[in-house]
């Protein structure tokens, strides 16, 4: 009668884990540089209300363009260089 290796289930597990540990690391990371947004997605990124964003285009905290009547905002406006969501409160007016 031969013994299974208690532990050979779990190795096999490991290295497939491995495998997708890899993929994920060499995958090729997304562009964000050329993204835009509307104001209502900005807001929810922001997790304000449309009209704040606006009042920070108006005062000139964020930076936007107009695309016919509407705005829009670069990616980064919104994101820092850690792609983490730039804070829009205690901004100094200059």
């Amino acid at each position: 009668m031969t013994h299974a290796n208690p532990f050979e289930a779990i190795h096999s597990e490991l290295n497939e884990l491995k495998g997708l540990v890899k993929q994920i690391l060499t995958a090729p990371k997304e562009d964000y540089s050329l993204k835009i947004y509307t104001v209502k997605e900005a807001a929810k990124l922001f997790r304000c209300d449309v009209q704040t964003v606006n009042k920070h285009i108006k005062q000139g905290t964020i930076e936007a363009f107009n695309v016919g009547a509407r705005k829009r905002i670069k990616h980064d406006q919104i994101f820092d260089s850690n792609n983490h969501v730039k804070s829009l409160k205690y901004k100094r007016q200059v």
